[in-house]
């Protein structure tokens, strides 16, 4: 396996988890600002992150501007994944609503650890 497989490897998969998670999103309607507000989204995004994941996500599994969309989806991963060790540090386990009604479980470590593998596979295809 050569580095450019290596790299479309972790931004395919990357990718994957952005457009699940967006048409996830995009199904549950109004259930979805709901555990956002709950999660600790911030009102005025709540709109935008299925809108967000899913441009970021077709882009990675399109290679458009590999670096650019490799920083867009770390930084998304980053934010995601303050916001719940923020929510888990307080003592709060809200839904997950990551993936829409497949994760109607109360967040937890797992969450943070699924988030950091997926930064690491998009750094590895940054610099690989």
């Amino acid at each position: 396996m050569n580095s450019q497989d290596i790299s479309w490897l972790g931004a395919g998969v990357v990718g994957a988890v952005f457009v699940f998670a967006a048409v996830a999103k995009f199904f549950m309607g109004s259930n979805w600002l709901l555990q956002a507000r709950d999660l600790g989204v911030p009102r005025a995004l709540m709109v935008f992150v299925p809108w967000v994941e899913f441009a970021v996500g077709v882009a990675l599994l399109g290679r458009v501007v590999p670096m650019l969309t490799y920083s867009l989806a770390a930084l998304l991963l980053v934010a995601f994944t303050a916001l719940i060790v923020s929510k888990l540090l307080r003592g709060q386990h809200p839904q997950c609503a990551c993936f829409g009604r497949r994760s109607s479980k109360p967040i937890g470590w797992s969450n943070v650890t699924r988030n950091l593998v997926l930064i690491a596979l998009i750094v590895v295809a940054a610099f690989a």
